[in-house]
């Protein structure tokens, strides 16, 4: 039997129009009714009829999600975020995936916009952002994360990923090593390319030779062979940095197959600090993206053009953490015939 909205005023001791409020966002309420509500309704299973409320209000209080894929664990944490601020608002969210395909990315936008939304987040499969144009002809509040395009001036929130990619490479540096490898899933990415700017500034600095990019694509059998040749013989490497989980988990697996000890025989630097990452031995030194605070940030923006904001573009730009692990260490020897680089402190 459902849960009405009257037994939940008279569990949490307030009216039934406060109730309303509380799930609707239609009119502020103070947080210790506001919690009241909410354990209320927890308690007796209640949830909102949103479909009801919608035609009541007159508009839809969902606001659609577009990602690249559903398998990643990055896209689905930040959906999670996404989600926990917007039904804070009364707000439901309604995900796709484009599964990286452009021509996927313009019918699930067209599945989401049939839902008439208040809103939409929407994370590119490429830098050619093909559906910016129908997304500004609808003129329907939207937000670009984490891969911006270059050439898109709208609302925006992303991460510093050059800043972050100097970083990973100074912490290597600082330790002594010279030949790196970065493995990216591709260059085409605005983001990826950001990451490996910074990352050759940094040796640049040092006037260091530029590091080796790589692209392992999302499939482990391409990424195998190309790392494998610098797991082991003349171009073996001594640090490898990773530019997103699936190149870490390549990186990973390719040196378990060539025997390599880590850190005592190469360096690794993971990219998305996840929890399986202080699970595995040794802890991986990772990059670790603001998910939680992107998810705020996204929701703020999109929040205040859903509700009227007519400003400039809004653009937030997070800085991302280093957290320095078991899995980085100095490299064996001195293979570069260079005595170490000290990084100023703070900076790695």
């Amino acid at each position: 039997m459902m849960v009405s909205i009257k037994e939940v005023a008279k569990r949490a001791g307030v009216s039934p129009g406060t109730v309303s409020n509380v799930f609707s966002g239609k009119r502020a309420v103070k947080p210790e009714l506001a919690r009241r509500v909410r354990e209320a309704a927890s308690e007796l299973g209640y949830e909102p009829d949103r479909a009801a409320s919608q035609l009541r209000a007159g508009k839809a209080r969902i606001v659609g999600v577009l990602v690249p894929d559903l398998n990643n664990p990055f896209f689905t944490s930040l959906i999670a975020s996404l989600e926990a601020h917007a039904r804070n608002e009364g707000f439901d969210i309604i995900v796709a995936s484009s599964h990286g395909k452009v021509d996927e990315e313009a019918a699930r936008l067209g599945a989401l916009l049939a839902w008439r939304p208040a809103g939409l987040v929407v994370i590119p499969c490429t830098d050619d952002f093909v559906s910016e144009e129908l997304l500004e002809r609808v003129g329907i509040p939207f937000i670009v994360a984490d891969r911006v395009p270059s050439s898109f001036a709208g609302d925006a929130v992303s991460v510093d990923n050059v800043e972050i990619g100097r970083r990973a490479a100074e912490h290597l540096i600082g330790l002594g090593h010279r030949h790196f490898v970065v493995a990216a899933s591709t260059l085409k990415l605005q983001n990826i390319r950001e990451r490996c700017q910074g990352i050759e500034a940094a040796l640049m600095r040092f006037e260091l030779d530029p590091p080796t990019l790589i692209e392992v694509g999302l499939d482990f059998d391409i990424a195998r062979p190309q790392l494998g040749v610098f797991m082991e013989g003349p171009q073996q490497a001594t640090a490898f940095i990773a530019l997103t989980n699936f190149a870490t988990l390549a990186i990973l697996w390719s040196a378990h197959k060539s025997g390599l000890s880590i850190p005592s025989e190469v360096s690794v630097v993971g990219f998305d600090d996840f929890s399986w990452m202080q699970a595995v031995s040794p802890a991986l030194t990772a990059i670790r993206q603001p998910v939680e605070a992107m998810g705020q940030a996204i929701w703020k923006q999109l929040s205040a053009r859903i509700g009227g904001a007519s400003h400039g573009p809004m653009r937030t730009k997070l800085i991302c953490d280093l957290v320095v692990r078991g899995s980085t260490a100095p490299p064996p020897g001195d293979n570069s015939g260079k005595p170490r680089v000290r990084v100023p402190a703070g900076r790695a």
